[in-house]
């Protein structure tokens, strides 16, 4: 199964890419990280437009979707897992991962979902959400190998 992480903002070099390339790294699913960008000054409101057509046009075909947002489901590590397990047992060929920019997502974006995720309560960088992710889908992958990472 492959994985994408589509993402608003482009990461310079600083510490939280290199601990998402840490984790990216050691995956054995194939994981692409797509980096959107609209520069164009907007309002707050065309932005999150413009952020969310960004991303829909880059979805994978046939891709499931997981859209991070503070609205979504918080899961714990063994029930992400799951979900992606049970995915990729039923044949899903990609999973992809939306991180919107400032504003949040626009509703077609939420529409789209398959999933909304929340990595909880609390106010994430952008960023970091990538590496934390990464770290998850790692977390999940040696979850669903029996391999004692996840010690719960």
């Amino acid at each position: 199964m492959k994985l994408a992480i589509l993402a608003i903002g482009k990461a310079g070099r600083g510490p939280e890419r290199a601990l998402y390339e840490h984790y990216a790294a050691r995956l054995r699913w194939p994981l692409t990280l797509r980096e959107l960008e609209e520069k164009r000054p907007l309002s707050p409101a065309e932005l999150m437009r413009r952020e969310g057509a960004l991303l829909l046009a880059a979805l994978p075909q046939a891709a499931k979707v997981v859209v991070l947002d503070r609205r979504g489901t918080p899961l714990a590590s063994e029930a992400l897992a799951a979900r992606l397990g049970s995915w990729r047992d039923q044949g899903a060929a990609e999973v992809a991962f939306l991180i919107g920019g400032a504003e949040g997502h626009d509703q077609p974006v939420l529409d789209r979902a398959d999933l909304l995720l929340s990595f909880g309560a609390a106010t994430w960088p952008h960023l970091l959400a990538r590496a934390m992710l990464a770290e998850q889908l790692y977390r999940a992958q040696q979850l669903l190998a029996g391999h004692p990472y996840h010690r719960g």
